[in-house]
């Protein structure tokens, strides 16, 4: 179920093919593709390499977020302003993108439904997106029918309050890109496979979505 990669760079490039196809075939069988994109620092090379990628009429796709601080555009820890930067460049800088933050309209994003690709990292406590352990509406958030949940501050790093997508939001996609590197964060893989109650565990024990776990040991 792990797919390993030697280094970062490796992980990067068999990750950009992957979710690249993902949305040609999308834009293929029903002429728009939704992506739904990620923060935190693996992503980063990726979207480097999907910002060059010319096989996509980028016209035609949506990006939005797993999950995103409440904070400015222009903050340092904006993950729209990661997107901006990294992913929405070159050519990919026609896309379109519907940021979390302040939230969408419900209609906006329900539009996008299913996503066509939905990356994730990964915390070594087990969260994906911003579906954290500790929070008293965690179960809430696993469980909802809701697209988005907004989650109080004193929560993850920085601890500043966010909105992420449910469970359910993330789960009624058509592949989902999970993205770890290091020993650390395969052990919490491993003890969620071997059944530990960890948001990350309800993600990949569920037969909705299809799911690919890219694991390199070189990163924390």
């Amino acid at each position: 179920m792990i797919e390993t990669f030697p280094n970062g760079a490796a992980l990067a490039d068999a990750a950009a093919q992957a979710v690249s196809a993902q949305l040609v075939a999308a834009l293929r069988t029903h002429g728009r593709a939704g992506l739904v994109a990620t923060g935190g620092r693996s992503p980063g090379p990726i979207y480097d390499r999907l910002s060059v990628t010319t096989a996509l009429d980028w016209t035609r796709v949506v990006v939005t977020l797993s999950d995103e601080r409440c904070v400015t555009p222009d903050d340092p820890d904006s993950n729209a302003g990661l997107v901006r930067a990294r992913l929405l460049k070159g050519v990919a800088a026609r896309a379109h993108i519907l940021p979390l933050w302040p939230p969408p309209e419900p209609a906006a994003l329900a539009a996008l439904l299913p996503f066509d690709a939905v990356m994730l990292g990964m915390g070594e406590d087990g969260h994906v997106a911003s579906l954290i352990p500790g929070d008293p509406g965690l179960e809430a958030a696993l469980t909802t029918a809701d697209l988005t949940r907004l989650v109080p501050e004193g929560l993850g790093k920085p601890p500043v309050a966010r909105i992420t997508l449910t469970l359910r939001a993330l789960l009624n996609a058509r592949a989902i890109f999970l993205l770890i590197a290091g020993e650390a964060k395969r052990g919490v893989i491993e003890r969620a496979l071997a059944g530990e109650d960890l948001p990350v565990g309800r993600l990949i024990s569920q037969s909705t979505a299809p799911i690919r776990i890219f694991w390199t040991p070189d990163g924390g």
